[in-house]
């Protein structure tokens, strides 16, 4: 799924990535190291022509329906333990990628960022300016979101 949006700049969101959580008490232990992650990654007026349209490209996963599923096969474990990414993930991004695909095909010039909020986008506010509500934390769905636009 796709749509043209108008990203929402705030290069605040970045600090979400150094937020503490479970076995992370610095958030995480991606920042400052890997190129595409803060404080390294340029910020999207830096990246994309904002001039030109710009696309959010995502994918919805039913985390109630996973959730369900792990519990029956696992009934002793914890809600931490059947919500965990590791268990869904993988499957989420498959479906983003291949969504990816999809639009590269119609746009094939287009320059695709995987981690918008490494850039400075707020994606909640991004995509409920185009009707999509993101659930934070989510419970029942998770999104995972791409931005596609123009290089400078």
């Amino acid at each position: 799924m796709f749509k043209q949006v108008a990203p929402v700049l705030d290069t605040s969101v970045r600090a979400l990535c150094r937020r503490p959580y479970a076995g992370h008490p610095k958030g995480c232990p991606n920042w400052d190291k890997k190129p595409g992650c803060p404080p390294q990654a340029r910020v999207l007026e830096k990246i994309l022509d904002l001039s030109k349209p710009v696309y959010a490209i995502w994918n919805k996963f039913d985390l109630g329906t996973h959730r369900a599923k792990m519990l029956a096969k696992h009934p002793d474990w914890s809600e931490r333990q059947l919500v965990c990414c590791l268990y869904w993930q993988g499957t989420a991004r498959k479906q983003l990628k291949s969504h990816v695909s999809d639009f590269l095909a119609q746009y094939p010039s287009y320059h695709v960022l995987t981690c918008p909020e490494a850039c400075g986008v707020n994606i909640t506010t991004t995509m409920a300016n185009i009707g999509v509500e993101l659930e934070w934390p989510p419970t029942n769905t998770t999104y995972q979101v791409a931005l596609a636009g123009v290089k400078l």
